[in-house]
C-alpha cells in the first residue's frame, strides 16, 4: 500500500487471535494490534484526530506550539503529527518515565519538561499545571489536553470502534481495555454498544 504519509497509515491494524492463551477453551479472543500504529500505540490516533478539530477551529495556527502532559504515547502521536505539518511540541512529563520514551520524543523535534511525579494535579509543579502554564506563556500554542478533548473518545467511536466490529463480523460478545483517559473505551463502547446494547464493556484500571 502506498499512503501520502506517515500519518495516512495509522489505523485499519489487525485483530489477531489469542490461540495459546485460550487453548481447551471454547471462547474466542483477539487483540487489537494497535501497537503497530506508526507511534507505537492506540494514542496516534488521537494525536491526529485531537490536531485536526484544532486547526479546524482555528486554536492552531501554522507554525504554533503543540503543549501537553503526556506519559509518552499520546505525545508520540502528537509529535509525528508536529513533524509532518511543521508544529512545535513542549511535553510535560513525570520523573518516573523511562530515558527511552523522552529520547523517544526528542528525536521527533520535541522539547520535554520533566516534572515531579509526588505532587497532587493542583500542584504548580505537576505536570498537568505546568502544561497549562507553558500554553498561556508560549505564543501560538495549543493544549490539546486529552484528558478532557472530545475528540479523543470521538475518534474511537469512528474508527476503532467500526474496525472491531466489522472484524468480528459483529460477533463480539465481550470488549476489553486498559483505562488512562478513558477515551479508547468510551469511544469503542459507545459504537459497540449502539450496534448491539448486549455487549458487554469491561474496563480494567
Amino acid at each position: 500500500m502506498r499512503y501520502n504519509n506517515i500519518l495516512d497509515a495509522i489505523g485499519h491494524t489487525p485483530l489477531v487471535r489469542l490461540n495459546r492463551l485460550l487453548r481447551g477453551c471454547k471462547a474466542e479472543a483477539y487483540a487489537k494490534c494497535d501497537h503497530l500504529n506508526p507511534g507505537g500505540s492506540v494514542k496516534d490516533r488521537i494525536g491526529v484526530a485531537m490536531i485536526d478539530e484544532a486547526e479546524r477551529r482555528g486554536l492552531l495556527k501554522p507554525g504554533g506550539t503543540i503543549v501537553e502532559g503526556t506519559s509518552g504515547n499520546t505525545g508520540m502521536g502528537l509529535a509525528l503529527v508536529a513533524a509532518v505539518r511543521g508544529y512545535k511540541c513542549v511535553f510535560t512529563m513525570t520523573d518516573k518515565q523511562s530515558k527511552e520514551k523522552v529520547d523517544s520524543l526528542k528525536a521527533l523535534g520535541a522539547e520535554v519538561v520533566v516534572c515531579p511525579t509526588a505532587v497532587a494535579p493542583d500542584d504548580p509543579r505537576s505536570y498537568y499545571s505546568v502544561a497549562e502554564k507553558l500554553t498561556r506563556e508560549i505564543p501560538n500554542a495549543y493544549y490539546p489536553n486529552q484528558y478532557e478533548n472530545p475528540a479523543n473518545p470521538d475518534i474511537h467511536y469512528r474508527t476503532t470502534g467500526p474496525e472491531i466490529w466489522e472484524d468480528t463480523e459483529g460477533r463480539i460478545t465481550h470488549f476489553v481495555a486498559g483505562m488512562g483517559t478513558g477515551g479508547t473505551i468510551t469511544g469503542i463502547g459507545r459504537f459497540l454498544k449502539d450496534q448491539n446494547p448486549a455487549i458487554k464493556i469491561i474496563g480494567v484500571d
